[in-house]
Parts: structure tokens; sequence; C-alpha cells
């Protein structure tokens, strides 16, 4: 039996990963691949994806988090940090794709509710990646709005009072549990899907519904 979910009044999303293809892991490789052997360079890029972290519970503007992290990492790992490292990764952001499955969905979906993003990232970010995402969008609400990186509480609350609704009144997808669904579940917020993209397990005690395309999100929501 296929699964249903609730009509919501605004969809939101996680954007980066979700939508957009994460892409870091291929800069780290470019950048440093040819220092590491196989083992430490997977250790390298868990590592700085913790560092990444540990510096979003702080609000800086999020170039220089990853210039933080960066660093941190770098050494951490005994490598020297390169001139042109830091802006080689804000570039690419820039440049990440949608993923495939995305426009065609999304633009669909948009025809029935109003999509909202709530991302990790700035404004300039997110203006180089929502039009790649081939659907309007009713809000994109960023961290240098909100001054909160999620998980904070606080950056899910600026979405709420933005809108003016409710936690039930929303349906958030995302691929992040840690980021998104576990402090959402703390807020209140009930109908919420992992976009199962491979980045982290399922963890159901936190009340988001597994779907590994947006196409079965829309027949979720009865979308044809």
């Amino acid at each position: 039996m296929s699964a249903t979910l609730p009509t919501p009044k605004y969809i939101s999303f996680d954007i980066y990963g979700t939508l957009i293809d994460f892409q870091m892991g291929k800069t780290v490789e470019r950048l440093i691949g040819d220092r590491l052997d196989a083992d430490r360079l997977g250790a390298f890029k868990d590592r700085f994806g913790a560092n990444r972290w540990d510096e979003i519970l702080e609000y800086r503007p999020y170039n220089e988090i990853l210039e933080r992290a960066w660093r941190r990492t770098c050494a951490q790992f005994g490598l020297e940090v390169g001139d042109g490292d830091v802006d080689a990764i804000t570039t690419d952001i820039l440049e990440w794709p949608a993923h495939d499955d995305v426009p065609e969905a999304l633009a669909r979906m948009a025809e029935h509710f109003p999509l909202v993003a709530l991302s990790n990232a700035d404004d300039s970010h997110l203006a180089a990646s929502i039009p790649k995402l081939g659907a309007p969008f009713h809000a994109v609400y960023s961290a240098e709005q909100a001054g909160a990186y999620k998980p904070r509480l606080r950056a899910f609350e600026y979405m709420l009072d933005q809108l003016q609704v409710d936690p039930s009144e929303i349906l958030h997808i995302s691929s992040h549990q840690t980021y998104d669904h576990i402090p959402m579940f703390e807020l209140g917020f009930t109908n919420k899907v992992l976009l199962d993209r491979g980045y982290e397990p399922d963890i159901p005690w936190y009340g988001a519904v597994r779907m590994t395309s947006l196409d079965e999100v829309n027949r979720a929501l009865g979308i044809a």
C-alpha cells in the first residue's frame, strides 16, 4: 500500500543535498586527493563534515564557516592550506547542479503547493542555486537571514515566524535527519519526509517518512 501524506499549507525544503547535488567530496578529492591515501582521504572528508557541523553552532557567514572548518581539518591531518583552497570550495558550491530527478517533479509540486526553502547558506549561494531547481519558490530563507544555522531551533522558528504558521501546517522535506528532522521533532513538526539520498540512516523515532524520490512524495500527496 502506498504511503499518504497530510495536505500541508506549505512545503519546505532543505536545499543542499536534498535538491542540489552536494558535491563537497569531489571538491575535497580535487584539492588534496594526491596527498592522502584512500583511508585517510575518507577520514578527512568525515572530519571536514564534523568540523562544519561544529562551526555552524555559532553564526558566521557561510564562507567563513567553510574556511574555519577547512583550516581546522587540514591542521588535524598535518596538511598545509593551499592559497586557493577556500576560494575553490566556495566557487564550486555556486556551480553544483540540481539532482537529476528534481526539476520536473518539483515543478509539478509547485503547481499545487507554495514551496519554501530553509537552507544553511547565505543569500548569495541561494541566488545561484534556487534558479537551477526548475520551480518557483514562495519564499527562500537563509541562515544569513535567520542569524542561525540548522540544527539551531532558531532557524526553524525564523521560518515559522515569517510564514505565520504552526509547525503542523508545513511538510518539510530533507535528506538530513540530524540537521533537520531531529530539531524539528522537538518543535512539534509532525509532517516530515526523509528524502533518502544515502547521507544518513533512517531514524524512524523522529517521525519522518522515508521516501526515495520527489515523484514518490508527489504520489503520496495525491499529485498525478
